[in-house]
């Protein structure tokens, strides 16, 4: 996942390359853009926020998320319907 904080909205761009990238508004502070992302990807997926957690590079713009009880196959196809 490729993270853009700061944005004008909150919106899942599309692929990046090998990962999928999103514009979120909230700012990287105090962890209120990764919070930002893990609703906007609970709420494209339709799982619980608690569900979504960020497992590799909180402090960075390129994470790791973990989505429990989904298979790749099913969120990238979400993700792509979105």
């Amino acid at each position: 996942m490729v993270v853009s904080p700061g944005a004008g909205r909150t919106e899942l761009v599309g692929r990046h390359g090998e990962a999928w990238k999103v514009r979120i508004a909230a700012r990287p502070e105090r962890g209120k853009a990764n919070e930002a992302v893990v609703a906007l990807l609970a709420s494209v997926l339709r799982v619980p926020t608690g569900d979504v957690r960020i497992v590799g590079g909180p402090a960075s713009r390129r994470k790791v998320v973990e989505v429990r009880g989904m298979e790749t196959r099913e969120i990238e196809r979400l993700l792509a319907a979105n």
